[in-house]
């Protein structure tokens, strides 16, 4: 009766330093540069390397055929898991030494709908430059539903509009403030008129309003004209429907600068609308105030703002 072949004892999971090493000798293409790397003797790390391989059951350099240890199919196969392992350990111990120093593990922003898109891409690309350990949770709402993820603590810091709430739990700055102008598509009756338009013109087209779902603004309306409104939460709709002419209303100029400048819209030109400023607003809770990645986060965002 024959045999069975006698089964392969189970890998035993590698210690980091082994893996390091592992890592190392990669990097430099030589034992000897490992070491020097490392600190270590070259002997220890021969003999880390060769307890490596005991422990995976695999070989995992060819020390016989070339002078320099090349990387076996089996070296090539773990390696990107080694990689991945090592990074994952550096991360976490950067994370520790950020959290020691009172660094947010997570920082959980809501922005205003009217906050230039380009403008918080580009501060947001800085952040993840200057926070690496630092995760972010991004809600980006319309009026007061800004003011209500902060009470309800679904976001720690925000940008506003306006203030629509009076009460101490709440902090607030300006940073900066964006002009809002009303804007029609070439094709609506109201682009057609010459010189400042009436009051009694706009009331009778439908006024395309900004709203949302929070209770803080229920039943509010804010810079609305017309007696035919239609209701929007969304900013991106509110444009789409702007340029396929179905209504008219207000929009950030650098939401519509381009659209104005290629004729896609037409700035109105209205007598019972001045030059609309819409202020932006850092805001938190005053029991939970920022820390230092959500400190800079503002800072930045004030800056290319352009609030003195």
């Amino acid at each position: 009766m024959s045999k069975k072949p006698a089964k392969a004892p189970d890998p035993k999971p590698p210690t980091l330093d082994q893996l390091q090493i592992f890592l190392s000798i990669v990097e430099t293409g030589s034992f000897s540069g490992a070491a020097r790397k490392l600190g270590r003797a070259t002997s220890v790390i021969s003999y880390a390397v060769a307890n490596l391989e005991t422990q995976l059951g695999l070989e995992l350099f060819d020390r016989a055929s070339t002078k320099k240890p090349q990387l076996t199919d089996a070296g090539r196969a773990v390696l990107s898991d080694a990689r991945s392992i090592s990074l994952g350990l550096g991360d976490l111990l950067a994370k520790a030494r950020g959290l020691m120093s009172g660094l947010e593990a997570e920082v959980a922003l809501v922005v205003d709908v009217m906050l230039p898109t380009t403008k918080l891409v580009l501060v947001l690309d800085e952040f993840q430059a200057a926070y690496p350990t630092v995760s972010l949770r991004l809600h980006v709402e319309a009026l007061g539903a800004v003011t209500q993820l902060l009470l309800n603590r679904t976001a720690t810091v925000g940008v506003s509009g306006p203030a629509l709430l009076d009460t101490d739990i709440l902090e607030r700055r300006r940073i900066g403030s964006i002009r809002l102008i009303p804007v029609a598509a070439p094709s609506h009756p109201l682009s057609q008129h010459r010189g400042r338009t009436t009051v009694a013109a706009v009331r009778k087209h439908i006024q395309l309003v900004l709203t949302d779902r929070s209770e803080l603004t229920k039943s509010q309306d804010f810079g609305v004209i017309s007696v035919r409104t239609w209701r929007l939460a969304d900013l991106g709709s509110k444009h789409a429907l702007l340029l396929a002419g179905v209504g008219w209303g207000s929009m950030p100029d650098a939401m519509v600068s381009d659209d104005i400048a290629a004729g896609r819209l037409t700035e109105l030109d209205l007598d019972t609308w001045s030059s609309a400023i819409y202020p932006l607003q850092a805001i938190h809770r005053t029991d939970t105030p920022p820390g230092p990645a959500a400190s800079w986060l503002i800072a930045r965002l004030q800056e290319v703002l352009g609030e003195a």
